[in-house]
């Protein structure tokens, strides 16, 4: 519709147009949120969120889980992987956790274990659930 009301995008909603890195060496030892991509080849422990995407390079490790639009597995993982659109887990990536995943690419070589569960249905919602009820919780612990 050419006259039609414009869609209005809260802050809230964009994803940012930078690039995080989390470089060899580095660690971290708490939550990482971001609205743009990142890309991890040191070492989290607690969750990573991203409304973009996230690389965990074949030097990274994440001990939490992981919840974004999609991501890209090289390194280890050691917790669930949640993502709205596709997961990739290439031939070095090792999982030890859950997935949920729209799509998802296994290369030859890469290591789940746990349980993995397709479908844009179940993700979608499965995420959108979670999410309410974090920031629900993150609202309650700050009145």
């Amino acid at each position: 519709m050419i006259f039609g009301k414009k869609k209005e995008n809260s802050a809230k909603d964009l994803k940012a147009g930078s690039i995080n890195i989390v470089g060899l060496g580095t660690k971290i030892n708490g939550d990482l949120e971001t609205k743009g991509d990142i890309r991890i080849d040191g070492k989290i422990t607690g969750d990573v969120k991203s409304k973009a995407k996230v690389v965990v390079g074949a030097t990274g490790e994440i001990i939490g889980n992981i919840n974004a639009e999609s991501a890209e597995v090289c390194g280890n993982v050691t917790g669930d992987i949640a993502t709205t659109e596709i997961l990739f887990l290439k031939e070095s990536a090792f999982v030890s956790g859950n997935i949920l995943a729209n799509k998802l690419v296994v290369e030859n070589g890469a290591v789940i274990k746990g349980y993995c569960e397709t479908g844009i249905s179940q993700t979608k919602s499965i995420i959108k659930n979670n999410l309410e009820i974090e920031e629900k919780t993150r609202r309650e612990a700050t009145a």
